[in-house]
């Protein structure tokens, strides 16, 4: 049952990058598609708590320092990784953000010594060689210009390491996920409220409101389902397979932008389907 959690959560947060490329290639406001997608994942992660009877969770300060913890890791991160991006190819950028599965996975097995046979190794390999391969262009000079590229690259790992590591440590601690993802959630508003230096027209505002909107809802999905499939699970299995959401934009973009992927990128769609059969051997 984690297995289909675990793949729900990947296809969820993936639609959710969707979302946030269609605002890109349609012009919308990077800064207003942040602010309204943490504002729905705040209102998502919110309801889900008042539903499942959590609220008093909210008084307990380790949900609090695990949301700001969380929540760092996940507006700071974007924020590092959009900002490296402007310094560096994203072939490079991309694939090494998402080292932050590797650590994720090491401190699963070495820490809380969550087994790892070793097909499921295999399977895991396997997963993030997808992950890698799958922002590759051929076409895209590699060459890093500015040393900046490599200070913003290491603290997007950490930044994505205490999002995706950090459900892991407070469901061994016993604390329920989602009223810390709302704590987590809502304070990244904050953050993008900052004043900043983008010039924000009326249509760009309309289109980065309107789809981060709908990206909030799908990120709130695809993190809410991650959470279950480590509590249910492994983490050192369901981190490899929630990273591979980047996927279902690549898929998004073959369908509707025509988009053709490369020799690589194909062969990362291989890798993926791979490792999801070898771990569930």
């Amino acid at each position: 049952m984690w297995l289909a959690i675990a793949i729900g959560s990947a296809v969820l947060f993936g639609l959710a990058g969707w979302w946030m490329k269609v605002s890109q290639m349609r012009g919308g406001s990077t800064r207003m598609l942040l602010l309204a997608l943490y504002t729905a994942g705040t209102a998502g992660f919110g309801i889900h708590t008042a539903i499942e009877g959590s609220l008093g969770a909210l008084l307990d300060s380790r949900v609090w320092a695990a949301g700001v913890m969380i929540g760092a890791g996940s507006a700071w991160g974007n924020a590092l990784f959009m900002k490296a991006l402007e310094h560096g190819p994203a072939s490079l950028t991309s694939p090494l953000t998402n080292f932050n599965i590797v650590l994720v996975v090491a401190m699963a097995t070495l820490w809380y010594h969550e087994p790892l046979s070793l097909p499921q190794g295999i399977g895991v390999l396997l997963l993030l060689l997808s992950v890698m391969l799958i922002a590759y262009k051929r076409k895209e000079p590699l060459t890093i210009k500015e040393k900046r590229w490599f200070l913003l690259v290491g603290l997007a790992i950490l930044m994505f390491t205490l999002r995706n590591g950090g459900l892991k440590v407070t469901d061994e601690l016993g604390l329920a996920s989602a009223p810390i993802l709302f704590v987590a959630y809502a304070l990244s508003i904050a953050w993008f409220l900052i004043p900043s230096k983008e010039i924000i027209t009326p249509a760009s505002r309309r289109i980065g409101m309107k789809l981060g909107l709908a990206a909030g809802l799908f990120s709130y999905g695809g993190l809410q389902l991650y959470a279950i499939a480590i509590s249910t699970g492994q983490a050192n299995l369901a981190a490899p397979i929630f990273a591979t959401n980047s996927l279902v934009v690549a898929i998004g973009s073959i369908l509707l932008y025509k988009e053709r992927l490369s020799l690589q990128q194909w062969a990362a769609f291989l890798f993926m389907l791979a490792g999801l059969i070898v771990i569930k051997l």
